[in-house]
């Protein structure tokens, strides 16, 4: 498996667990929840616009040597590819309500089933958006599961309410949510296996940036344009600058630290690697003074004992040797002792 399955996995999961935010929505009320909702929405088009102009693009275009064909095209299949999954959720959402008013009081169960089939499918595609961008630079990666997360919190609020409308138990609610929710793992399992054997890891980023781009403009930002009036605007503004510098400052100051400490490190391996190899210098310079040293001495006493033996030996032949006096006294007595 990639070397990114650990991050990305975990990532996923961590959002996975967003779906149990649908539960907060019932301590906060539905008035609070109306009034929170249009500020989680504009957060979350910043985070995704954000996300995709200013992490996902850049990446490619480096990827690729420019923005060029390959991008472009990769951009613009991800839009495609967003807008056919909307239209076949919205298409089933449609044909349940027709089929409930249809019936008067209406299957309201099946309604349910549509939205956690709908909401798995898109679950799924999170999951594939966020490993894959994982797999192309952590980064990137930890943006995606940032904004990611950022839109299903006020998703994740409209769902659980279609699911209780749908006449579900709050646990029963809560339990299916859990359970779409879960597919984003499968997603992220799925292209973590095959996008290296296919060879698509630098297609994925453009493609992303595509769907988040599509998800920005065609559904939350047209429900901004609903909400945002008045005095609500400035407000919105702020949550659409705080989204954008959220996605965009937490992964720059993550990898940055990151990096700091990765150098740290290089830094700290460099200085004990000069310090063994001083340390090693300084052995060999001492081992050779000692040998040069001990030559030396050996060299100075081997001259000084030569000198001091030779020195001796002349003394000794000195004090040993024939006086010339004596020498002539012994001749001058054998000289009389002839007849």
């Amino acid at each position: 498996m990639h070397e990114a399955a650990l991050p990305a996995l975990t990532s996923v999961v961590i959002v996975s667990v967003v779906s149990f935010v649908g539960a907060v929505a019932l301590a906060l009320g539905p008035a609070r929840v109306r009034g929170v909702v249009p500020f989680l929405v504009a957060i979350s088009a910043g985070a995704l616009l954000g996300d995709a102009f200013l992490h996902l693009l850049p990446e490619a275009a480096e990827q690729h040597g420019g923005f060029g064909g390959a991008v472009a095209w990769c951009t613009l299949g991800g839009v495609l590819f967003f807008f056919l999954v909307e239209s076949v959720i919205h298409w089933h959402h449609h044909g349940d309500d027709m089929e409930a008013h249809a019936h008067g009081h209406g299957n309201v169960s099946s309604l349910a089933w549509m939205n956690l089939l709908g909401d798995g499918l898109h679950n799924f595609v999170d999951g594939i958006l966020i490993a894959g961008t994982w797999m192309v630079s952590p980064e990137a990666g930890l943006a995606t599961t940032v904004a990611v997360a950022l839109h299903e919190i006020p998703q994740e609020f409209g769902d659980f309410g279609v699911l209780l409308h749908a006449g579900l138990p709050v646990k029963k609610a809560l339990l299916l949510n859990a359970a779409s929710a879960s597919l984003a793992i499968l997603g992220a399992a799925l292209i973590l296996v095959a996008g290296s054997e296919l060879g698509i890891e630098p297609y994925l980023g453009p493609i992303a940036a595509g769907g988040f781009i599509y998800v920005a403009c065609a559904d939350l930002v047209p429900e901004l344009h609903k909400r945002a009036r008045g005095r609500q605007l400035p407000a919105t503004l702020i949550a659409l600058a705080l989204g954008i510098t959220v996605v965009t400052a937490l992964p720059a100051l993550v990898g940055g630290h990151a990096h700091g400490h990765a150098g740290h490190g290089h830094d700290a391996l460099e200085g004990h690697e000069h310090g063994e190899d001083a340390g090693h210098d300084d052995e060999h310079d001492g081992e050779h003074d000692g040998d040069h040293d001990g030559d030396h001495d050996g060299e100075h006493d081997g001259e000084h004992d030569g000198d001091h033996d030779g020195d001796h030996d002349g003394e000794h032949e000195h004090e040993h040797g024939d006086d010339p006096e004596d020498r002539n006294h012994d001749d001058h007595d054998d000289h009389d002792d002839e007849p």
